[in-house]
């Protein structure tokens, strides 16, 4: 027995809203943006890191040279 809902303004059989769902692209570009942001800030935070002790020497003289 199939029975029928209303998805996206008309009659639908159930379950094919949710398919419709799945295959629909919308916000597709934001979630890659998010993506590339999350790679970038991962890169950056390992680079970061292993370069802690130059980066603190940098620091250092820019903080000393201003005293």
């Amino acid at each position: 027995m199939l029975f029928a809902t209303i998805c996206c303004g008309r009659r639908a059989v159930e379950g094919a809203c949710m398919v419709e769902f799945l295959k629909s692209e919308e916000g597709q570009g934001l979630v890659e943006y998010a993506l590339i942001i999350a790679v970038i800030a991962i890169a950056v935070i390992i680079s970061m890191v292993f370069f802690r002790n130059q980066l603190t020497n940098y620091f250092s003289n820019i903080g000393n040279n201003l005293t």
